[in-house]
């Protein structure tokens, strides 16, 4: 496996932080909200520095990530100044908290875009299009990109960038369809050889919670075994973003058939229908937390948990009881004593049958290597030397 040598970035580019998320917002943009970045509970992100990668035949190259517990972070160039931006959704936007740098790469389309996000906050403003860098072997021209004139909800969010499916931009822009996303420019312009996303981050709580975003395939040297795929599923409203089919059962027994959900980095816990948060709460003797929103558990309970298997397609993935607690260690994120242990499977707040009745977030994430093929409308999951640690 060969490797790239970087460049330094010019001194004339805004550098953006941005936060990673596949779904959540429905755009495919860039956004700026903050100069110094912080998850709602205050825990300060730190930025990260890239590095080029090349991997398996075609074109591709990685980007370094964080893991910052309750979001991922990553560093993006925007225009011929740099500015710091958040990985989420299927878009790129800036500008709330700190100003956008109009540089001579900065076109103003003329339109308008307008999103709502799914946690009730939302940002609208101006549509522009920007060179974009991920690292030097990652540049992108014309890049749409939000710059935010009016938001509300984000606190001192710096930006998103997204990497979610183009559908999800819909209506997000005046006098537009789909808007064009990174990926799909990376493609269309020649500096990746597939439409295929990799992603990989160590647990939060691990000695290194670094990550990587490879871009035009993935990085086999993070995986202990094969990628298996599933077909994006047909089921709406989880069709429209990074959706599969997948059934649930703790140990065993079955707490949700097969269904319709989504993979998103944009959400931290691992959310599932009422009916079937009921039966797990039933299993393993959670109580409600009112402070955190999570269900608590004593330790000799955490003693007993059994593992809790997703199946998609023919391979059934081990969330193992260590993998369903919060990371004691960064209980504070959530607001609460170091000693407690609190389970990260949630409701979705609505019935099985929804057509979006699971959300695989950021703690099932951080225990399996993902890649995301637009290609060829599927998605992959492979185990990685995270899946099985006990870091929590």
């Amino acid at each position: 496996m060969g490797r790239t040598k970087l460049k330094r970035r010019s001194s004339h580019q805004q550098q953006v932080l941005v936060t990673i998320s596949l779904n959540t917002l429905s755009s495919s943009y860039l956004s700026l909200v903050s100069s110094t970045i912080t998850s709602n509970t205050g825990l300060v992100l730190c930025n990260v520095i890239d590095r080029a990668r090349e991997l398996q035949a075609g074109r591709s190259s990685s980007i370094n990530a964080t893991n910052a517990a309750k979001i991922y972070t990553a560093d993006v160039g925007v225009g011929s100044r740099a500015t710091h931006c958040k990985l989420l959704t299927s878009g790129i936007w800036i500008g709330a908290n700190k100003a956008y740098e109009k540089t001579s790469t900065s076109q103003d389309t003329g339109c308008k875009f307008s999103l709502r996000c799914g946690d009730g906050s939302s940002v609208s403003g101006e549509q522009y299009e920007d060179a974009v860098t991920l690292n030097s072997d990652l540049v992108i021209k014309n890049q749409s990109i939000g710059v935010t004139s009016t938001s509300s909800g984000l606190g001192s969010l710096v930006g998103v960038l997204g990497v979610g499916p183009a559908d999800l931009t819909l209506g997000t822009v005046s006098h537009t369809g789909e808007v064009p996303t990174v990926m799909d420019n990376l493609y269309t312009q020649g500096t990746i050889g597939s439409e295929v996303f990799g992603m990989f981050f160590a647990p939060a709580s691990s000695d290194d919670s670094s990550g990587e975003l490879t871009f035009g395939g993935y990085d086999d040297s993070e995986i202990t075994g094969d990628i298996s795929y599933v077909p994006i599923t047909s089921t709406n409203p989880a069709s429209r973003s990074w959706g599969i089919n997948q059934s649930i059962s703790y140990g065993t027994t079955s707490i949700l058939a097969e269904t319709a959900g989504i993979v998103d980095t944009g959400s931290t816990f691992i959310l599932i229908a009422t009916d079937a948060s009921s039966k797990y709460q039933s299993a393993t003797g959670g109580t409600p937390d009112e402070a955190t929103g999570l269900l608590k558990t004593s330790p000799d309970q955490y003693d007993q948990l059994s593992s809790l298997y997703f199946t998609t397609g023919d391979v059934t993935y081990d969330l193992t009881p260590n993998g369903q607690i919060w990371p004691r260690s960064l209980n504070s994120a959530i607001g609460s004593a170091t000693d407690s242990i609190y389970l990260v499977v949630s409701s979705i707040g609505s019935p099985s049958g929804s057509g979006l009745d699971f959300v695989n977030g950021h703690c099932f994430l951080e225990r399996f290597y993902s890649v995301y093929n637009t290609t060829n409308s599927r998605v992959g999951f492979a185990t990685t030397e995270y899946t099985y640690a006990t870091s929590n």
